[in-house]
């Protein structure tokens, strides 16, 4: 390869080349943005529809079902789901994987525009999930107090104070895209109608709002101009004061002028509470940072941060702004551990290489491809818009360990190259040996040896990065989940691949002509002086100066040079000193391995039957200990914290929810065991006015979630306690509903869910409970609820169309009448400062606040015979469903649960069980859904990626070896590896999942390496005239050392994250458990089983003797090797 030619003959030109990698890998380096994970772009759309006042099942018909129907032929729909509950809609779409989310949205928003809904009902909106627009830090704005809570005052300053001070400092902050404030009281204007005054008067209630709507206005007047003067014209009437509202005229009455104030008392009050928020128990605002989509939630975060101490130092006294949530903590610590993972990887494996070569210039050599390598990553990440985040570092840490193994090769094939060449010298005299003949010696081998094994690093590498390629098939999260990572490993392995063929001979060559180099620096003579007059005179004129420039830019290098080498030495030397009695143990230890191996191995060659026969029981034995695994989707990221959501039975007022989440945080806070707590703050939302969540069960003044953030000592145990004791708890409220979570970043589908279809209500709610009494009774789950349950008790109006008919009334006139009474309705808004507070107006408290209030309400305002609406309708309680769920246009009851404990597919298995032992009438229809319907869906698509992965790799092989057969013999160690890998899993107890197919894929291009380089020697040796039993054993004693070093050195590497220490730790450990086994296990048996298959189906014949001077460097031939090392 021409290449390698250029890289040994002008090393210079390669240093400077890699020095500019390096340095442009450095600046790309700090562009990248850090985030916790790649950009998930999850295939699901929320239409949210918001219809005031109505029933579950109104809001069916009305709403969602219409919806339905406009969107379900929209491209790339996989199935459509509603929830219809009490005065909303939500319509789920789920996409196909892969599908581009801004395309849909605005084909989803073209259907949504021509579609006619009734009128009353608000714009459809549209919402989308995708855990980067959660927000980056959430804050808690608290005030103490002198009474065990805040009066209204208080509360409506501390909301003021959190949206005029807070909000507006953080907003400026550079990379903040948002800042959403939620809790607290909110100010309003309420203006509360006597209904009896103003009947008396005759003056309706619509007829009030218009007034207060047309007075509270500032219009423009026009422009006058003259000769002296241009002035503008303005008409002045916004109210400011609420003196101004009451005043303000509504109508006259037998002659008079009646005023608001004779009629409606105006009070600054606050709107409706839709939200409760607690921070430690403490009532509060919560503040939520939203950062800009490409934006480094790190950097923002630090921002944020530095701007929070300004906040902080003008705060009231009595005010406490505490940290609720900080994305950013969680990222740099997972980042941090897989960067400790990475260093500590590398290290391991130059330990290893320093045990093998015995020589530490040669362990730099091959150690300088770690950080050139990863350093150069960087670059093809910032050009393919890949942050660094938990996958793609992940990825670079996964490949420091296979880093080096082309290094290796290259290395070792140069020293054997050396040798021979040596050995081929020793019969020259001695003036023959010059340090010419010498460099030249050192250069022909740096050469030939990388020549040589280019071709096999080549394809081992190829096939390594041949296996990402069937990741672009994978769907669901794992394809999204896997890119980046995959991405990141194959850039790694190319650019150690170009290492290893240009910088590795390079070096290799340079290291003879280092003190060659700096010996003539000091021994090259002065120049001459001229013999010309004037050349003399510039001579000596100029002299001075050149010999400044040549200490400056000579000596004083060449003095550098001399002591980084002195040092280098020195270094070199105390390390030889240090590592003497291991490296003194570690060749024991490798000749006794190397001993062995030859016995065994000619031993399974006389005895093929038997060698294939231990094979294929090992297999065997990992086909069946693959049902003992248990199977999940994706291991649970632990961050330290859980939430518990209730709900209480609908219809329950919001300081009832309020309630019960306070006591649950004080179960948690109290549950020490004596000494201090384990809990290190909680977090409570009861209520979801200010929740922008796109979760269609999440809603309500009955529904609320409680955040416990464990201490950073709390360990698993303390948390199962924490859960336990809330649990406990909640055992005595048998109307709450509670399900206990862990922060999800993967899947918001609950791990088991059970849908029930039919179109009969009760029929799915009697079903529906029997189905959940079932389940709950298996210790496999907990918190067991149901979607169908009694729903808000509803006041119904049915009206007498005859009786409006004769009064000359409609139904839809009087509806707005009760709707503008009973809800009220915002007439205008009421300038202060700044800020526009809304102008309620609606009837008092006390003649809208029961059954009988709302039936005298009156019909028909500003007749002379008032007449209630008990007269022309009738009123009643009743309760409906709470909600109203649709399933591809079918009505459906969802059972969902947790696991309490075991696997997932063991859950599955005992819920089809319990679906086969109930006996379901023919109108219904049941199934299992849930996480496990996207595990069964990603695992099919990680199976196809797996043996199309196999395929890619087989495909390369052949194209490098131009043959079908050894590709094949090679491939063999590809279910030695996964038998390896179920081994792992089962002695770790870590059950199938996404991340365990991943390693799995992986492995399939790892695991071939060793092979290639083996079949590739014995395909060499069988060209020069070998016979082939010989050309093994050959081949075997050469591969054997740079075989156990690269196996070493990626176990080594991947060591660090097997250990499952630190956050994030849960999804790179089952990938490194996979890969470390896999390896181990394929490497000592390909030693042995490859080379029996080659016996027993390479039949071709031996090609004639071209060349019998081939190398006899083998096990123990320690008078081949040179005593400092490899080099």
């Amino acid at each position: 390869m021409r290449i390698v030619d250029i890289a040994v003959k002008r090393p210079v030109a390669v240093s400077m080349f890699t020095f500019a990698v390096l340095l442009f890998g450095m600046v790309s380096l700090g562009r990248l943005s850090v985030n916790l994970l790649p950009d998930l772009s999850y295939p699901t759309l929320t239409i949210r529809t918001d219809y005031d006042g109505a029933a579950p099942g109104e809001v069916e018909q009305l709403v969602s079902k219409p919806i339905e129907e406009a969107i379900g032929v929209v491209k790339g729909v996989r199935k459509v789901t509603s929830t219809s509950r009490a005065g909303q809609s939500d319509v789920v779409l789920s996409f196909a994987w892969g599908t581009d989310m801004d395309f849909a949205s605005l084909e989803v928003r073209e259907k949504l525009d021509v579609l006619q809904l009734p009128l009353d009902i608000e714009k459809p909106r549209l919402l989308r999930f995708n855990p980067s627009l959660d927000p980056v830090i959430k804050l808690g704005l608290t005030a103490q107090s002198d009474t065990s809570s805040l009066s209204v005052a208080q509360m409506k300053r501390l909301r003021l104070y959190a949206e005029q001070q807070v909000k507006r400092a953080l907003e400026s902050v550079e990379g903040v895209a948002a800042v959403r404030v939620g809790g607290g009281l909110e100010n309003e204007i309420h203006i509360l109608i006597d209904q009896q005054k103003a009947s008396q008067l005759s003056i309706p209630i619509t007829r009030i709002i218009d007034r207060v709507s047309a007075e509270n206005i500032n219009a423009a007047g026009g422009r006058i101009d003259n000769a002296a003067q241009a002035f503008l014209v303005r008409t002045l009437n916004q109210f400011e004061t609420l003196s101004d509202i009451e005043n303000l005229f509504i109508g006259r009455f037998e002659g008079k002028n009646i005023q608001l104030k004779d009629i409606a008392t105006v009070e600054s009050a606050y709107k409706d509470r839709d939200v409760v928020t607690r921070f430690n128990g403490n009532e509060g605002i919560e503040i939520a940072i939203y950062k800009e989509g490409d934006a480094n939630a790190v950097n923002v975060a630090q921002k944020v941060a530095s701007r929070l101490n300004e906040v902080n130092n003008n705060l009231p006294s009595n005010y406490t702004l505490s940290e609720v949530y900080d994305q950013s903590v969680f990222i740099k610590q997972a980042i941090d551990n897989v960067k400790s993972a990475a260093v500590m990887g590398g290290i391991l494996a130059m330990l290893v290489l320093y045990l093998f070569l015995k020589d530490f210039w040669a362990t730099v050599i091959i150690s300088v491809s770690i950080p050139v390598s990863v350093i150069a990553t960087f670059n093809l990440m910032y050009a393919n818009d890949i942050s660094l985040n938990m996958m793609s570092l992940g990825g670079i840490a996964l490949a420091v360990g296979l880093l080096v193994d082309n290094s290796i090769v290259v290395l070792e094939n140069i020293d054997r190259h050396k040798k021979l060449k040596m050995a081929g010298s020793d019969n020259a005299t001695a003036s023959e040996k010059t340090t010419v003949e010498a460099t030249e010696t050192e250069a022909s081998a740096a050469s030939e040896g990388t020549k040589e094994v280019s071709g096999a690093i080549v394809a081992s590498t190829l096939t390594t990065m041949a296996v990402f390629v069937p990741l672009i098939f994978v769907e669901g999260i794992a394809g999204q989940l896997f890119k980046d990572q995959a991405l990141t490993v194959s850039f790694a392995l190319a650019a150690s691949l170009v290492v290893a063929l240009t910088l590795i001979p390079a070096m290799a060559h340079k290291k003879k002509k280092q003190q060659l180099d700096h010996e003539e620096v000091f021994t090259t003579p002065a120049p001459t002086p001229p013999t010309s007059m004037f050349g003399k005179v510039m001579y000596y004129i100029t002299l001075p100066i050149r010999w400044v420039f040549r200490v400056i830019f000579v000596f004083l290098p060449a003095a550098l040079v001399t002591l980084v080498i002195g040092a280098w030495h020195i270094v070199s030397k105390l390390l030889s000193v240090a590592f003497k009695p291991l490296i003194w143990v570690f060749n024991k230890a490798f000749d006794l391995l190397a001993s062995a191996y030859e016995k065994l191995l000619r031993i399974s060659l006389r005895a093929k039957a038997l060698v294939l026969a231990i094979a294929f029981v090992l297999a065997a034995g990992a086909v069946l200990l693959i049902p003992r695994l248990g199977m999940e989707l994706i291991p649970t990221l632990s961050q330290g914290e859980f939430s518990v959501e209730v709900t209480l039975p609908a219809g329950s007022p919001l300081a009832r929810t309020d309630a019960i989440i306070s006591e649950l945080a004080a179960v948690a806070v109290n549950n020490n065991d004596g000494g201090e707590t384990k809990v290190l703050r909680t977090y409570a939302m009861s209520g979801t006015g200010s929740l922008i969540s796109a979760a269609p069960n999440q809603g309500g003044d009955h529904w609320g979630r409680l955040n416990i953030v464990m201490q950073p000592t709390a360990t698993a145990g303390d948390m199962d306690d924490v859960k336990r004791a809330l649990r406990d708890y909640l055992a005595f409220k048998p109307q709450v509903q509670a399900t206990f979570s862990e922060p999800e970043l993967f899947s918001f589908a609950s791990p088991i869910q059970i849908e029930i279809a039919g179109y009969d209500l009760n029929q799915l709610q009697q079903y529906g409970d029997a189905i959940a009494t079932k389940l709950a009774s298996y210790s496999n789950f907990a918190d067991v609820t149901t979607s169908i349950r009694d729903g808000n008790p509803e006041l119904k109006i049915a009206f007498h169309h005859a009786k409006l008919a004769r009064l000359e009334l409609d139904a839809s006139t009087v509806s707005q009448l009760i709707a503008a009474k009973v809800g009220g309705r915002v007439a205008t808004q009421y300038s202060v400062e700044d800020r526009k507070v809304d102008v309620l107006v609606r009837t008092q408290e006390n003649q809208r606040d029961d059954i009988a209030s709302v039936r005298a309400i009156v019909v028909n305002p500003g007749s002379a015979q008032p007449i209630p609406l008990s007269a022309v309708a009738d009123v009643y309680m009743s309760v409906g469903p709470s909600e109203i769920t649709r399933v591809g246009q079918q009505r459906v009851a969802l059972v969902s649960a947790n696991l309490a404990k075991g696997k997932l597919d063991e859950a599955v298995a005992v819920a089809n069980k319990v679906i086969a032992e109930t006996q379901l009438p023919l109108s219904l229809s049941a199934e299992v859904t849930g996480q496990s319907e996207d595990m069964q869906s990603s695992f099919r698509s990680l199976q196809f990626a797996l043996a199309l992965a196999v395929f890619m790799v087989y495909l390369v092989m052949a194209s490098q070896f131009e043959s079908l057969l050894h590709p094949l013999l090679i491939l063999f160690a590809v279910p030695l590896a996964g038998a390896g890998s179920v081994y792992g899993l089962w002695l770790t107890n870590t059950p199938l999942n996404v991340v365990v197919f991943i390693g799995l894929i992986m492995l399939c291009g790892i695991v071939v390496n060793n092979a290639i380089v083996l079949v590739d020697r014995i395909n060499q040796l069988r060209r020069q005239g070998v016979e082939k039993d010989t050309a093994i054993l050959d081949a075997a004693k050469t591969r054997l050392r740079p075989i156990v070093m690269t196996t070493l050195t990626t176990v080594l590497g991947l060591l660090p994250m097997a250990f499952g220490l630190g956050e994030g730790a849960e999804i790179r450990t089952p990938m490194a458990i996979t890969v470390i086994y896999g390896l181990l296990f394929a490497s000592l048996l390909t030693l042995i089983l490859l080379p029996v298959l080659y016996s027993l189906f390479d039949v071709k014949k031996t090609a004639p003797v071209k060349d019998n001077s081939r190398e006899n460097v083998g096990f123990g031939d320690k008078e081949a090797m040179p005593k400092g090392g490899v080099l």
